[in-house]
């Protein structure tokens, strides 16, 4: 069974609005990795619109760094899922526009064959993770304090509180520390 796994950029006091961090060359070769053993980019509409034009114009940007262009290629070349009631139609050549129930098609999802899935994102992934759906956990943590911003869960309540088991950890160069955890 495929897993969905949710991986996001955070500050320290838990803010995931991408604006207040920047990812160095090491960060940037984890999220490569981590994008070209995906199976398929799980998104909500304000995600998919903040990556969708930005990575595939990143591709054509000549001031693009190595690191961002290699992201790009392989943003680019995933299968992306988007979860959407209000958009028309979605941009990206490998993007799919989904309108039904986002919990029965990952399910769906799920059952088939292939790599794990990523979820990114807030609102989504807050949903899914009240619907039990999200399998294992990936933060990147910025020695950043933000004061504001998006927080996950904001919103929405578990039944239960939700129990990790830490997998990985890493404290990288910038000082970002990386988590790894699964249900």
């Amino acid at each position: 069974m495929r897993k969905l796994i949710y991986a996001i950029n955070s500050t320290i006091d838990g803010c995931l609005d991408h604006t207040n961090m920047a990812p160095d060359a090491e960060l940037f070769d984890f999220f490569i990795d981590l994008v070209r053993g995906a199976g398929a980019l799980v998104y909500g509409r304000i995600t998919y619109q903040l990556m969708v034009p930005y990575w595939p114009n990143a591709l054509k940007d000549p001031s693009s760094s190595n690191a961002e262009l290699e992201f790009a290629k392989a943003f680019d070349s995933a299968e992306k899922i988007v979860f959407s009631k209000s958009l028309e139609k979605v941009e990206d050549k490998n993007s799919r526009l989904v309108r039904t129930s986002p919990e029965e098609e990952i399910l769906r999802l799920k059952q088939q064959p292939g790599k794990d899935m990523l979820v990114g994102g807030v609102v989504l992934p807050s949903y899914l993770i009240e619907h039990g759906l999200v399998d294992e956990y990936i933060f990147v943590v910025y020695p950043i304090i933000a004061g504001k911003g998006k927080r996950l869960m904001e919103g929405t309540s578990l039944q239960e509180n939700l129990q990790l088991k830490l997998v990985d950890s890493r404290i990288l160069k910038s000082g970002s520390v990386l988590l790894h955890y699964a249900k």
